[in-house]
């Protein structure tokens, strides 16, 4: 740095290089260019230092020297700004997706609390020798593990709903590109994008709501069930939470719905129609629609082929030989039993969390031949005797039942006659007013008259409008008259009557009026049966029960029936009178038709006003079977009497039933058994009533006999009265 003396006389500083000289190695170069001074940047963008908007060359600096050249920016590719681009777009949509996810995150329960809720309880209904009558509870079948499984159902599921499922994590990438492509293409197998561990997770935990929020939260929990579950405890849950229609929830359940059968006794054709079925199980439905449910079982079919997962000769042999539903058994009667069972069952096992199984006492042979007995002859002659319903209850004399059927068909009405509908019994309720005389020293040869009687305003008369004048108490029964059970129930009077028969189980509330006698109050099929079972075990009252045991799914004892019943409630000389007078029923009375070979039979038939209920209760000493037929509106039929259509359902069934079986003695009969007479003799004997009866069961009929004059017998009720009375009580059996 050179020094100059200024005006002032002080020695200033010169920073100026004389010209010629190069600054050497080390040297500085402190010389400021335009652009180095205030503003010369935005000078030099006007047009200073260089070309001017013009295009004329700027000026050179002072000195003669022009101002270095700055490096001229190198444009990026198009390509590379594309990649950046695409860099910050996809670092903000994955933070954005992870703020989304954490939100919707938050909705759910804390992880650490999170758990598989349980599955509702399924109730198996065994019949007496342990084969399934029916499911009950929310899910229509039991829990199954998968290794009870033929290894080709499980495998169904996975190869046409998930096929990848051994290889991810919960979600599914490739299997939501390849679905949203074939949906796009609408060529092969439709696949949807969920995994079976995003379903499980739908229908563990979730709504069926369809929305972006729910589906992330599905991912959200298929993530966690993975982390917390082995594929097969995860396809294993799958397998009996799904949804298969019908009320189904699982495997079993739909196996047993579908076939009738138990889930590991599926074929592979069976499997290949459970396992499409899930995808819409209203539509796919065999029973409902089985050319498209085997449709997509053949499409199932063919992908297990595709991923080895069954032999191209057992696909062959499914796809020529497709499954085909078994016969419906959800309007069977056996639900019928079913409902008994859920109605009682708290009586038994108040609580219960886990699937249990229940042991009835209903026999399955003798279910299916009570609910033909009845269904066929309905068919068959419902129309003729304007008849649209029945019921049938059939018990062992200890109260057990064996069979019941409370309605003519279960998939068209629910309602359960056999143990609900009370209606009016007619005459099956006369052997209770014959017991209350017997108690009071009746016996099978007392004598009464049959003549008309008054009680008040009421007069009383007989099906065939005629008398028999003085009849014992056997005949009285067997021919049913009603003049002598009014009578018999007026000597020992109603609340008698009344005792009597809440004495042998009827608990539906009697009325204690004279009409009692003639089976005026209402009860059910249920009750009568029960009462009639005293009669058959020789005289203890019994409870009719349907549940003998109750265990859990790992067979722990939850309930076991003991030793039950009413204690004695009969006198046994008292029940073998009983017991003889009502045989009289088979011999020479109103059940004739219903003759048994070789057994000893008792019963009583019973017909209310108008026709509406016919009734039919008969029993062996081996078992009690009631048969009621009738309308649910209480129309009369077109004269269906307990003598015609429930005597051939009753004996129908209990040719069946005793098929094989030892005959057993009714209690105490033999002691009071009349000699048996000829058909003839009997349709002859007693007058009108005999003829009446000979009618009735296609006999010849002896010429009429001249009558006694008015004069020499009570006068009788006038045609109006009768009109009425007919309307009023009836005057069936």
């Amino acid at each position: 740095m050179a020094k100059g003396r200024g005006r002032t006389g002080r020695d200033e500083p010169n920073f100026d290089v004389p010209e010629g000289r190069v600054a050497g190695a080390g040297s500085l170069d402190l010389r400021l260019s335009r652009d180095d001074r205030a503003g010369g940047g935005v000078a030099a963008k006007r047009g200073t230092g260089g070309q001017d908007q013009r295009g004329r060359r700027a000026a050179a600096p002072a000195g003669g020297r022009q101002a270095p050249r700055r490096p001229a920016k190198r444009r990026g590719s198009f390509l590379g700004r594309l990649a950046y681009a695409g860099i910050v777009l996809g670092l903000w949509a994955v933070i954005g997706v992870a703020g989304l996810v954490a939100y919707h995150a938050s909705q759910l329960p804390p992880i650490d609390q999170l758990a598989v809720p349980k599955r509702p309880p399924n109730i198996a209904i065994l019949a007496s020798d342990g084969s399934l009558l029916a499911n009950r509870g929310e899910t229509g079948g039991r829990v199954v593990g998968i290794k009870e499984l033929p290894p080709y159902l499980p495998r169904a599921f996975v190869a046409i709903e998930d096929r990848r499922f051994y290889g991810h994590l919960g979600v599914d990438p490739v299997g939501i590109a390849r679905a949203v492509t074939q949906n796009l293409t609408r060529r092969g197998v439709a696949q949807g994008g969920s995994t079976l561990t995003q379903q499980l997770a739908k229908n563990l935990f979730l709504t069926p709501e369809r929305s972006a929020s729910r589906k992330i939260q599905e991912a959200i929990l298929a993530l966690w069930l993975e982390h917390k579950y082995s594929k097969d405890e995860i396809l294993e849950l799958y397998l009996n939470r799904v949804y298969f229609g019908a009320g189904a929830y699982g495997v079993e359940a739909a196996a047993q719905r579908y076939f009738g059968k138990p889930a590991k006794s599926v074929s592979l054709a069976e499997a290949a129609i459970l396992g499409g079925l899930v995808q819409a199980p209203s539509r796919l439905a065999p029973n409902r629609n089985l050319p498209a449910a085997q449709a997509r079982a053949a499409q199932v079919l063919a992908a297990m082929q595709e991923l080895g997962f069954a032999k191209p000769q057992d696909v062959k042999v499914a796809l020529a030989q497709p499954a085909r539903p078994a016969g419906s058994r959800g309007g069977g009667s056996a639900n019928y039993v079913a409902d008994l069972v859920m109605d009682v069952l708290d009586d038994y096992v108040p609580k219960f969390d886990t699937d249990i199984v229940v042991q009835t006492t209903v026999d399955t042979g003798l279910q299916a031949a009570a609910e033909k007995a009845l269904v066929d002859e309905l068919n068959t002659k419902g129309g003729r005797y304007n008849v649209g319903q029945g019921a049938l209850v059939s018990m062992r004399p200890d109260g057990a039942i064996r069979a019941l059927i409370g309605g003519r068909d279960y998939a068209q009405s629910q309602f359960n006659r056999a143990t609900t509908a009370k209606r009016q019994p007619g005459s099956s309720f006369k052997p209770f007013v014959y017991l209350a005389a017997v108690e009071r020293g009746a016996t099978p040869d007392t004598v009464r008259e049959d003549a008309p009687i008054r009680i008040g305003n009421w007069q009383p008369e007989n099906y065939s409008h005629q008398y028999e004048g003085a009849v014992s108490l056997r005949q009285a029964l067997a021919l049913s008259l009603n003049t002598v059970a009014v009578r018999l129930g007026q000597e020992v009077g109603p609340k008698a009557v009344v005792q009597t028969a809440q004495r042998l189980g009827i608990t539906s509330p009697l009325q204690a009026n004279g009409s009692i006698a003639l089976g005026t109050s209402e009860v059910t099929p249920l009750e009568m049966v029960g009462a009639y079972g005293a009669f058959a075990n020789g005289g203890t009252g019994v409870i009719p029960y349907v549940v003998a045991s109750v265990k859990s799914v790992d067979g722990k004892p939850l309930y076991k029936r003991g030793e039950g019943g009413l204690g004695r409630v009969i006198d046994p000389n008292a029940v073998g009178m009983m017991n003889a007078m009502m045989h009289e029923t088979f011999v020479s009375g109103t059940a004739r038709k219903g003759d048994i070979a070789g057994w000893d039979l008792a019963g009583k038939t019973g017909t209310s006003q108008d026709f509406r209920d016919a009734w039919f209760i008969g029993y062996s000493g081996s078992l009690v079977t009631g048969v009621w037929l009738g309308n649910d509106d209480g129309e009369p039929t077109k004269k269906a009497s307990g003598g015609n259509l429930p005597v051939e359902i009753w004996k129908n069934y209990m040719s069946v039933a005793l098929k094989g079986q030892a005959p057993v003695p009714l209690p105490g009969m033999n002691r009071w058994r009349r000699a048996p007479e000829t058909t003839a003799s009997v349709a002859s004997a007693g007058g009108p009533v005999g003829g009446l009866l000979g009618t009735l069961l296609g006999e010849p009929q002896p010429a009429p006999q001249p009558r006694q004059a008015p004069a020499q017998r009570p006068r009788g009720p006038s045609q109006d009265d009768r009109n009425f009375l007919e309307k009023l009580f009836g005057l069936g059996e």
